[in-house]
């Protein structure tokens, strides 16, 4: 690329760094090191990917748990149904959580899922299958994953199956052959961020340059009247 380009992203990081420190006043110290220290704990390494979940308060939980568990990143993959948050489940989750919609056509799983083994990430669909993996036995060290996961009833789709790399599944011992699927994400979740977090040979952390777009986001979304404050700031700059 032209050095004009990494010149602009230079500048561009330099102002975004001096409007961090601007809007950082206008938060008490203590939410601000809170957002620096959650930010020390969010993760790209994996992230979660819905195929055309219906039911708000399943799509809601799952935004909602993937906070809880500091994954960044949720795919929403919206081929029949539109991705809604139920506040009453989300709990403002969503103000933290970067959702990422996939729709436009008919069917945006297969763009969806190319997308995502184009950014680094093995997909892997939380399913039975015949080649599956138990949960305890998923091995992170391949590298990122993008956990895919759709509706109990039907299920997913062909489209999925066929762009698969791995398929995983939670062992059960009962009668009942499948679970809720929040529920689902939630034991998944659970397992492998604290397998994560314990395996020093991975780095899974976020980048420096993500931490700050991040921060960012978090202010703004934080400070009444931002826009004002932001417009300032860029009087200052001129």
């Amino acid at each position: 690329m032209h050095p004009f380009f990494y010149l602009c992203i230079a500048k561009k990081d330099t102002m975004d760094h001096e409007l961090i420190q601007f809007l950082s006043e206008f938060i008490t110290a203590e939410r601000l090191s809170l957002f620096n220290r959650i930010l020390s704990l969010r993760t790209n390494y994996l992230t979660v990917v819905l195929e055309d979940l219906y039911q708000t308060q399943n799509t809601s939980a799952v935004v909602r748990t993937a906070d809880c568990f500091g994954i960044q990143n949720v795919h929403v993959i919206e081929n029949k149904h539109s991705f809604q948050v139920n506040p009453d489940v989300v709990r403002g989750a969503s103000n933290w959580i970067t959702v990422n919609h996939h729709n436009g056509k008919e069917m945006n799983t297969p763009e969806a899922l190319k997308k995502l083994r184009r950014d680094g990430y093995r997909i892997v669909l939380a399913s039975p299958h015949e080649c599956d993996t138990n949960l305890e036995d998923f091995d992170l060290n391949k590298g990122k994953a993008a956990l895919v996961f759709g509706c109990e009833r039907p299920g997913l789709t062909e489209w999925a199956k066929k762009e698969a790399d791995e398929f995983m599944k939670i062992p059960m011992v009962g009668f009942t052959e499948s679970l809720n699927v929040s529920v689902a994400v939630s034991i998944t979740l659970h397992h492998l961020t604290y397998q994560l977090r314990n395996n020093s040979s991975i780095d899974w952390h976020l980048t420096d340059n993500e931490k700050q777009r991040l921060l960012l986001e978090w202010l703004r979304t934080s400070i009444k009247r931002v826009d004002l404050l932001e417009r300032k700031f860029e009087e200052l700059h001129k």
